[in-house]
């Protein structure tokens, strides 16, 4: 049988540099990178069910790829994750996002309401820690209109991601976007690298920024009366309860910069206060407060801000429940860092197909995927250019 096309994601994963010597390579390295993608979309978790499945699929694996040597065992799959470089692999998935990004970008320039979010947060692979090394943390950068990842960056084990954040900051096209960050990002260092390159941002604020966060908070504790305020309001009712969301937003900023000069970006300050309502239980009111870099309106500085809170349930907790991540006992050297990557491209691929199919949830398209191999096929061929 003749191999069909390699799906387009390959392609840009081929100028991998393959870390084994000559002698090693009964296998290539594109077909050891197929053969776990497909296995991780089909619901594998770990180097024996991806050799299992490589076993059970080898027919399938070959109208792609020739597979002459069989399907490599998990000591083969293990030791070449392990010693692939992760940083040019990051490298390389950047490069295979960016096309569909500058496509999402023409398309959201002409298309009336529609904004660029790009929200950026850290995460813990909890099982990934080994004897005397901490658990691997990494902070993504997802494109919330998209809903795909675009950018992932390793935290240093003696750091945190402030000084990881500027770092994956360099790898993205910020301009006619808008940088949503957790409290912990929210570093005048960080917003005037955002502006730098032309983006802007809206940051969460908290007790890590005492003075400036004391500031705005006592600024806008009684928001409603001020002159120079923005206000909206809306409604999300689901699942039993009725959540209220009212937004202030006003630009009367002067006064802060005066007292905290290293923040002459900040344009706008933000509160927002959520009431949550239960049958049968008492209503919960909750302030947060923030500050934007653009003349935010009150809905669209909502807006924004919700949006940020999609990396936390298309990501995050996909990852997570979905996919086990959190219980992942892949561990050694550079492959939980390697696999985090394989999971990131598998979410990505499985995102795009979702958007066509909005009825299928991940959880179903990886069992079909699993169960029928044109889905399957489907998956892996969509394309980001």
């Amino acid at each position: 049988m003749n191999p069909k096309q390699v799906p387009d994601f390959i392609d840009h994963f081929n100028p991998l540099t393959d870390p084994r010597a000559e002698r090693n390579q009964l296998h290539s390295m594109i077909e050891i990178i197929f053969l776990t993608v497909c296995a991780t979309i089909a619901c594998c978790e770990g180097w024996a069910d991806i050799e299992a499945y490589g076993k059970a699929k080898l027919a399938y694996l070959r109208t792609f790829l020739t597979y002459k040597n069989g399907i490599p065992s998990d000591d083969t799959m293990r030791r070449f994750f392990r010693a692939v470089d992760p940083v040019q692999f990051q490298s390389l998935f950047r490069q295979w996002v960016q096309p569909f990004l500058e496509t999402l970008d023409s398309d959201v320039s002409v298309e009336a309401g529609k904004e660029s979010v790009i929200a950026i947060d850290g995460k813990s692979l909890r099982h990934s820690f080994d004897q005397d090394k901490k658990m691997l943390h990494m902070i993504s950068a997802f494109s919330t209109e998209a809903r795909l990842i675009l950018a992932q960056e390793k935290v240093d084990e003696k750091s945190n991601e402030i000084t990881a954040i500027p770092q994956l900051l360099e790898w993205l096209d910020l301009r006619g976007a808008t940088v949503t960050i957790d409290a912990l990002g929210c570093q005048y260092e960080i917003a005037d690298h955002i502006k730098a390159k032309e983006g802007e941002y809206i940051f969460s604020l908290k007790g890590n920024q005492c003075t400036l966060n004391e500031d705005v908070s006592m600024f806008l504790k009684e928001a409603e009366m001020l002159k120079d305020i923005d206000i909206y309001t809306d409604y999300d009712k689901g699942h039993g309860r009725l959540e209220t969301r009212t937004c202030y937003v006003t630009k009367d900023v002067a006064w802060l910069h005066e007292r905290h000069l290293k923040w002459a970006s900040i344009k706008s300050l933000i509160r927002i206060d959520s009431l949550r309502e239960m049958k049968g239980k008492n209503a919960t009111m909750e302030t947060r407060y923030y500050i934007g870099s653009a003349f935010e309106t009150a809905e669209s500085a909502l807006k924004k801000i919700r949006s940020h809170w999609g990396i936390e349930n298309a990501v995050h907790y996909v990852l997570d429940v979905s996919f086990g991540e959190d219980q992942s006992r892949i561990r050694k050297d550079n492959a939980p860092q390697n696999m985090a990557v394989i999971r990131h491209i598998v979410l990505n691929l499985l995102q795009k197909k979702k958007a066509n199919t909005p009825r299928s949830s991940i959880k179903r398209l990886r069992k079909e995927a699993g169960w029928d191999d044109d889905v399957l096929t489907s998956i892996l061929c969509q394309k980001f250019s």
